[in-house]
This record gives structure tokens, C-alpha cells and sequence, in this order.
């Protein structure tokens, strides 16, 4: 079977399969309890030449763990197969409770002195980041685990 090779195809790909093994690890044949949808968030980061492999090293060491201490859900991350981006992008979906939640960790992370360290640190060589995408998704109703 051939993958999407387009890396926002492969990142829903991705993440409806990994929703998908969540609702059956978590299925019991009992009722289930109602909760209130998760909010989806799907980045890209796309770096300036040769600094993916810092990047990478910033989100591995450091990041990940600052997003969990906010209230970020660490989905899933992915690097591009497509010659064109592999060198310099990197994409990564994280979830939240709400709009209002997403917006109250973002800030609470970007005003943390210990992201605030660890980003100025990485940056000792230079910027990292050109650009970032985000998109906010929720699950359709016909999404396997979306009820």
C-alpha cells in the first residue's frame, strides 16, 4: 500500500488513524461516557536552510514537555518523504479542550521563561523558524471514534 506523499495528506491520514486506534483501545462494549470533543490542531514549521535537525533537537528536548505543562495534547509529529520538504519542514498535530483552552496554553507556553530559555538557546546559531501554518480541526460525525 502507498502513503500519501503530501505531508497534509499523510498528517490527516495519520491522524484519523491514530484517533481511529484510540476509540478502539478505549472501546469496552459498555456505555460509553459523553465528553466534550477534542480541537485539533494541525502545524506546519517550515525552517530556514539546514536547521531542521535543530529544530527536531528543540521540540524533542524541550518543547514537547513545555506544550504537556500547558495543556497541549502531544498528537503526533511527522518529517515530509517529498524531496522538496524534507529538509526543512516538519509537521505536528496537537489537541486541545476548546478554542478558549488553545488560546490560554498558547499564551501561558510563549510567555514561559523556560520555553523562553530553551528557544534563545537553540537560536545560538541562528533563527530556526520561516514560517508557521496552523489549522484548527474537529472530528466529522462520520470520523471512526468521532461519536
Amino acid at each position: 500500500m502507498r502513503l500519501p506523499t503530501h505531508p497534509l495528506l499523510a498528517a490527516v491520514g495519520c491522524l484519523l488513524a491514530c484517533t481511529l486506534a484510540y476509540f478502539v483501545a478505549t472501546s469496552t462494549g459498555q456505555e460509553k461516557k459523553v465528553t466534550a470533543p477534542r480541537l485539533y490542531e494541525l502545524r506546519t514549521y517550515t525552517t530556514f536552510p539546514g536547521r531542521l535537525d535543530a529544530l527536531n533537537a528543540r521540540f524533542r528536548d524541550h518543547t514537547m514537555k513545555l506544550f504537556e505543562k500547558h495543556g497541549m495534547k502531544n498528537e503526533m509529529y511527522w518529517v515530509p518523504t517529498d524531496p522538496k520538504l524534507k529538509d526543512n519542514t516538519l509537521i505536528y498535530v496537537v489537541s486541545h479542550a476548546s478554542e478558549d483552552a488553545a488560546k490560554k496554553s498558547w499564551d501561558a507556553f510563549r510567555a514561559d521563561p523556560d520555553w523562553i530559555k530553551a528557544r534563545d538557546a537553540s537560536e545560538k546559531d541562528g533563527k530556526i523558524v520561516e514560517k508557521v501554518t496552523s489549522v484548527f480541526m474537529t472530528l466529522t460525525d462520520y470520523s471512526p471514534g468521532g461519536k
